[in-house]
């Protein structure tokens, strides 16, 4: 089944929703427009209970985004309002508070909010051919999609800070040794190992993935005493719901 976005692709399939970045003449650069399309696509995600799993992507050969649309820059009476207008439905928050798992397939340039969108999501495969960057510190700005946070978290405090002080670029095969991408494969191979990564978590028990997601996302916050209380209570939940779902004998 696919429905119609002006900047999305969006194909559902075998419990799978593919979202593919739809810009490929500006390398799927993100716009307002882009921001209304995500948001409305991945609360239909969210709210479908025939979706198992995400599967994020880019359309073209050249990226999977190079970041924000600047054109909106120019049309807007200053970078900050421009930003704002960006910001006012907060997509980041609900792929970050998503439940199900996100895979996420990247290629060419993976730019600012690209970048920022990518470290979004759960899996990360990544092409040879991909190259990354958070280059908002170059134009006076500093990182609004949760770059800040987020890169931080995946590849630690020295590497995060290196890459948004100096905004420099780095290629997939750093990506993969300081552990911002799961995995680099030829361009050829990588939508359909990404693609396969969704197949694969979409068969787990969703109130599984789901507890599991908050334990993590969750407890990354807490004092590890209130961590390990927090995932017990999880543990807890999910053992009900597997109790509920199998008529109280998990043998079965």
């Amino acid at each position: 089944m696919e429905k119609g976005f002006e900047t999305l692709k969006f194909i559902k399939e075998d419990r799978i929703a593919t979202l593919s970045l739809n810009r490929p003449h500006v390398l799927n650069a993100y716009n307002t427009q882009m921001r209304d399309d995500l948001w409305a696509a991945l609360g239909a995600i969210t709210d479908d209970p025939d979706v198992s799993s995400l599967l994020l992507m880019g359309e073209g050969t050249r990226a999977f985004c190079a970041g924000a649309d600047l054109t909106e820059f120019g049309t807007s009476p200053s970078q900050a309002i421009a930003r704002r207008s960006r910001l006012d439905r907060d997509v980041w928050s609900v792929l970050l508070t998503l439940t199900k798992p996100s895979v996420v397939a990247l290629h060419g340039y993976v730019i600012g909010a690209g970048l920022e969108m990518a470290l979004l999501c759960d899996i990360r495969v990544a092409s040879t051919n991909a190259i990354f960057s958070l280059p908002e510190v170059r134009r006076g700005l500093s990182p609004s999609a949760g770059g800040s946070q987020t890169l931080p978290r995946a590849i630690g405090y020295p590497a995060a800070l290196n890459l948004m002080l100096t905004g420099d670029q780095i290629d997939a095969h750093e990506a993969l040794r300081i552990g911002l991408v799961h995995q680099v494969l030829p361009i050829d191979q990588v939508f359909r190992e990404a693609k396969a990564w969704a197949h694969r978590l979409s068969e787990l028990s969703p109130t599984v993935i789901g507890g599991l997601k908050e334990a993590v996302s969750v407890g990354m916050e807490l004092p590890l005493r209130a961590g390990l209380d927090l995932e017990r209570h999880l543990a807890q939940q999910v053992a009900r719901a597997a109790m509920n779902f199998s008529g109280g004998d998990l043998e079965h």
